[in-house]
């Protein structure tokens, strides 16, 4: 709490909120509690972005009242992950200013903000296959404030399709590499980049790929520097993660 009260307070100072608006947010509990989820109210202020909704596991009814709560404690749009297109009608019964994204699993509350870094954050697939978990990454990092520029389709098996797109490569902040099969594309990419590359391996691919275990195990292995890994299919982590080193700079 006090690490709270101290970024309020520099924000007072710094003339980003008004003296009513401090009052307010110190006045507000650290969170609220719904009896089946306990809403973190203060993230933003912690971590500079609100709390995220893990949609699966969820019912629409407790996802929407999760929504309707951060709301109602300031956040100005939500973002809910995992999804699916039944939940999403439901919720969107709930809350107007809900938008579904069927490829990415994706729901949005509110709309999503304007960029406010000069940054970009270089999405890149293997194939078109690993293109849901490329939109979750994608969507996540521009609900967060960062412009995304997308490149799918660019696998090992036919190199020239990358090497036509050297210039977003090499002009990119941070990169997220999204690949299934043997995960190759991210030693290709890292080796090429002078930016943090992110790698996800993803569920695509035959018998021994192993739902992804054959793509983590080569990203953890990857030969090229400057290269780090998330979990199996996990774009929002990794979008995540590029955001908080694209708002760095």
């Amino acid at each position: 709490m006090t690490n709270n009260v101290k970024i309020i307070l520099e924000n007072l100072k710094a003339g980003k909120i008004s003296v009513d608006d401090a009052l307010l947010e110190l006045k507000k509990a650290p969170f609220v509690d719904l009896d089946f989820a306990k809403i973190d109210t203060q993230r933003s202020l912690r971590q500079g972005a609100g709390e995220v909704i893990y949609g699966a596991g969820k019912t629409a009814k407790q996802i929407a009242n999760i929504a309707k709560a951060l709301l109602e404690n300031g956040e100005k749009s939500v973002l809910i992950t995992r999804i699916d297109k039944d939940k999403a009608s439901l919720v969107s019964l709930e809350i107007g200013s809900f938008k579904y994204y069927e490829d990415a699993q994706i729901g949005i509350v509110g709309d999503i903000k304007s960029p406010d870094t000069e940054g970009t954050i270089l999405i890149a697939t293997g194939g078109t296959s690993d293109i849901p978990v490329a939109e979750e990454a994608a969507l996540t990092a521009e609900f967060l404030g960062n412009r995304v520029a997308r490149l799918y389709d660019v696998g090992v098996a036919g190199l020239h399709r990358l090497l036509s797109h050297t210039d977003e490569i090499m002009s990119a902040s941070v990169i997220v590499v999204i690949a299934g099969m043997e995960g190759a594309l991210c030693s290709v990419i890292a080796g090429l980049a002078d930016c943090p590359v992110i790698a996800v391996p993803t569920s695509v691919g035959y018998g021994a790929s192993f739902d992804g275990l054959a793509a983590l195990l080569s990203m953890l292995n990857c030969c090229s520097s400057g290269v780090s890994v998330v979990n199996i299919d996990n774009g929002f982590g990794a979008a995540y993660q590029a955001s908080m080193i694209n708002h760095i700079g």
